[in-house]
């Protein structure tokens, strides 16, 4: 099996959710109204951070390319698992499967380092106020994107590169809605126990530990919050609040795919579809309803476009 990839399997079936059609309706509607729900939210907070002059600060910088992330993140899945939902072949091409693992796990790695560089800005606001402005200058907040997206990248095609030469010439059955690498490698006409434990410590490796970063960061600041009782300290634990909600909802579900032993396949499920509707769109709900500036900025939003609107 040296020498390239020799696959003879051209597509993977998806089992998909549940076979039940009350289920799947029901599956239909909570998704496709998360999505759009997501989507609408997520350009929301990216062109209102882009066009309202009081949101140009390193915190709503970091936000809107949050929200940039979180509009891959719910379309990288979703909208094929909602096309499928009633289809009784659910296929997607090996090209096409090699691809959603891509920019699933580029989103994800983004999205990590994302959140870390959020919880820094609190800790330096909160922790370091006088110096905010020298840390978190423009160009810091340039050198963040770009490790984000260098990270992504660099951690999706590390675990592209375990699979794009092992031979698939078996089964091609997958018991998801969509490309899962673990169950992935499962398929594969080799041996993959090694393959698997690497995947799995690559992927939990970095999890696990932008998890406790963002723990250490936080911890400082609410230590910081506490020894400060004031109006300003209350407004920051309101802002903290909102940033430690969504780092656990983002972090629960894949921390717990990456280390538990041996998930349910329906826990697996319920997790992703999780990780792939809800969390996108809790993401601009949280941040819009607990922050005071970005329902302003909102407002100033829609009443331009009822202008615009009212000009053309």
């Amino acid at each position: 099996m040296e020498g390239g990839n020799h696959s003879v399997v051209s597509e993977f079936v998806f089992l998909g959710l549940t076979n039940t059609w009350e289920i799947r309706l029901l599956l239909l509607v909570f998704s496709s109204v998360f999505y759009v729900a997501s989507v609408a939210g997520n350009i929301l907070i990216v062109f209102s951070v882009t066009t309202d002059p009081h949101l140009h600060s390193p915190m709503y910088f970091l936000l809107a390319n949050l929200s940039f992330i979180d509009l891959g993140a719910c379309s990288t899945a979703s909208p094929k698992m909602i096309y499928d939902l009633f289809k009784k072949h659910k296929v997607i091409s090996f090209g096409g499967c090699f691809t959603q693992i891509f920019f699933i796990h580029v989103v994800g790695g983004v999205e990590m380092v994302l959140l870390i560089a959020m919880a820094f800005d609190r800790y330096v606001a909160i922790c370091k106020p006088l110096h905010y402005l020298t840390i978190m200058s423009p160009r810091m907040c340039i050198f963040f994107l770009f490790v984000a997206w260098a990270l992504g990248i660099m951690h999706s095609l590390f675990q592209l590169a375990f699979i794009i030469n092992l031979p698939f010439c078996g089964p091609n059955v997958l018991d998801s809605f969509y490309c899962d690498l673990p169950k992935l490698l499962q398929l594969a006409c080799r041996d993959t126990y090694k393959l698997q434990f690497m995947v799995t410590v690559n992927s939990g490796f970095l999890c696990v530990g932008s998890f406790l970063i963002l723990l250490i960061f936080y911890v400082f600041i609410l230590l910081t919050v506490w020894k400060h009782s004031s109006n300003g300290s209350s407004k920051a634990l309101s802002t903290l609040s909102a940033h430690i909600t969504v780092v656990f909802f983002f972090f629960g579900p894949t921390v717990f795919i990456y280390t538990w032993p041996n998930p349910s396949s329906r826990m697996d499920k319920f997790l992703a579809l999780s990780d792939a509707v809800l969390t996108p769109f809790l993401n601009p709900v949280i941040y819009t309803f607990r922050n005071k500036e970005m329902k302003m900025a909102m407002k100033r939003v829609f009443r331009l476009l009822v202008i615009l609107r009212k000009i053309s």
